[in-house]
């Protein structure tokens, strides 16, 4: 009976996926959320089934910030020399105006004449602040990555996770050890000592995480079908039931065709696949674009959570924020579409990959917001790669929202709830090198007439004429100049109407870029007046001594 019951809602799960709205909503009057039908299958709620875990690398260091390497781990290519762009080991350039203590490199200044600095993952400050921000944001665990400890890295590691501990405590998140195997020469024997001598101490942490009322380990590399990843199914299974019996909760993350066992998984490894507690198949670098996820989505997670419900397994999807240098991640679209999918589709968990992975472009973690914060010269994709400003912490809050629509707090929705820039506005950091568009109350774009004569707020749609370059002058703090066709926008002095026809920059061509907390910005000349649209109907002045409706912009609209 238990076992047609079971398949009855995994029939459910099924249907519900392809029905229109009407139909989805007769089937919710049924078995109230879809999601909590099917995940009554797994195991009840815990610290990682019901919850959002990131994988956290904590890996990297920097030349005199005191840890056991002494080097630029994971920074450069060769960790003996200082970041540069000729000695470069990441995609993405971390914001890392939180952090208090950070460390000079070889790069040139940023674009907003800052001097180019990184954090250590060492600093107790950086692991403290990344901690901070998942307590800001509602993510509850971070699997803590432990490669082979017994060569050169494991004191660095060591000390990290001591890190990790104090940091999950302070901030009232959980953590867990996350082995990953890859390329672990002596594994099957060395991962137990190392759990036995090491890690197993931090189980009585209040802050590790338990799940079934067993601590959480994580093994992430069997069954992979390459040279990395060499043990047979009969070592994996050995190695997963011994923590088995050492009481541990044991997540396995596997391959993608994990069920199918063909393409990424080596044959013969379903029976091992299945003595995990909880299965987290990888995703990185399979899906690229929202056509993906469906069809991921269709074609191989939802018969994977059909299987895991069968089997008594509980599955953590993965969900990426996707390659920011690849250009993937259409202001958080192709994120929120795997959160919707995951969520609908009844997963017992998610694992977002990465918090911290700047080397793959796939972090969560603050990044660089626009050209104003990255290197001069470099090529790093910034968070408003696609034209539409993003704030340094947003995948941060997306995961956020992402969280809530798991655990039920908001309704599922295929529409992404989290602004781009909190209360849909504007950061309060201009975004020095991108190119704008700014729309009028009258909802019209304003036009710089190519120079030609003055400036409108009067067109319906947003061309050549109506796009603008934001240059940071580097005069005072959120000083910008707008530039377009190579001429620079004149306030006139607020004398007469505005102009874009000026070749050089002086006061009049500098504004200040104020964020009016409402989701617009306002720009004052330098004689201390607002840029008024003049509600479209006359050209537009920099004479306005309040702020009004006239006064107020939307960028990128």
């Amino acid at each position: 009976m238990i076992r047609k019951l079971q398949l009855l809602f995994v029939t459910l799960l099924f249907i519900f996926s392809g029905c229109s709205k009407n139909e989805r909503t007769s089937l919710q009057s049924l078995s109230g959320n879809p999601r909590n039908a099917v995940a009554a299958f797994g195991s009840p709620v815990g610290d990682v089934v019901g919850k959002i875990t990131v994988g956290y690398q904590g890996w990297f260091a920097a030349n005199g910030d005191g840890s056991p390497i002494n080097a630029w781990w994971h920074w450069t290519q060769n960790w003996g020399a200082s970041p540069s762009a000729t000695n470069n080991g990441i995609k993405s350039w971390p914001d890392v105006r939180d952090y208090t203590s950070t460390f000079a490199t070889a790069w040139p200044n940023l674009n907003n004449g800052s001097t180019a600095r990184l954090f250590s993952s060492f600093t107790d400050q950086t692991v403290n602040t990344q901690f901070s921000w998942m307590q800001q944001n509602g993510i509850d665990c971070a699997a803590l990555q432990r490669f082979n400890p017994t060569g050169g890295e494991g004191p660095v590691r060591d000390a990290i996770t001591a890190k990790v501990r104090t940091a999950a405590e302070t901030y009232g998140r959980k953590f867990y050890i996350m082995y990953d195997v890859s390329g672990w020469t002596n594994m099957q024997s060395e991962i137990k000592t190392d759990w036995t001598n090491k890690m197993s101490a931090y189980t009585a942490s209040s802050a590790y995480a338990k799940q079934n009322g067993k601590p959480v380990v994580c093994i992430w590399g069997f069954g992979f079908n390459d040279n990395n990843h060499p043990w047979s199914a009969a070592v994996c299974l050995d190695v997963i039931n011994w923590f088995k019996n050492q009481g541990c909760y044991v997540i396995g993350g596997v391959p993608t065709h994990w069920r199918e066992q063909v393409s990424d998984s080596r044959p013969g490894f379903l029976a091992t696949y299945s003595a995990f507690n909880m299965l987290s198949p990888w995703m990185v670098g399979r899906i690229g674009n929202i056509g993906d996820v469906d069809n991921f989505y269709t074609n191989v997670q939802t018969p994977d959570q059909a299987y895991c419900n069968n089997n008594g397994i509980d599955y953590q999807p993965c969900v990426l924020p996707g390659d920011l240098q690849e250009h993937q991640r259409v202001h958080g679209d192709f994120m929120w579409r795997q959160f919707y999918n995951m969520v609908r589709l009844g997963a017992q968990g998610i694992y977002i990959s990465m918090f911290d992975e700047y080397n793959e472009g796939n972090q969560i973690a603050k990044t660089a917001e626009n050209a104003s914060f990255i290197p001069a010269g470099s090529n790093f994709v910034t968070l408003d790669e696609d034209g539409v400003a993003c704030s340094a912490d947003y995948y941060l809050r997306l995961t956020g929202d992402g969280g809530k629509m798991l655990k039920g707090q908001i309704p599922l929705t295929a529409t992404r709830p989290t602004q781009p820039i909190v209360g849909g506005g504007n950061p309060i950091t201009p975004p020095y090198g991108s190119v704008i568009t700014l729309k009028s109350s009258n909802n019209l774009y304003v036009s710089s007439e190519n120079g030609q004569q003055a400036m409108n707020a009067n067109r319906p749609a947003a061309q050549g004429w109506e796009q603008f370059t934001v240059i940071n002058p580097g005069t005072g703090t959120n000083k910008v100049v707008l530039q377009n066709s190579g001429f620079y926008v004149c306030s006139e002095n607020g004398t007469q109407a505005m102009n874009c026809n000026r070749t050089a920059v002086g006061p009049w061509e500098q504004f200040d870029w104020i964020d009016n907390g409402d989701g617009t910005i306002s720009l004052r000349g330098s004689n201390g007046a607002y840029v008024s649209s003049e509600g479209g109907t006359q050209p537009m002045t920099c004479s306005r001594t309040t702020k009004g409706a006239t006064e107020k912009f939307l960028v990128n609209q």
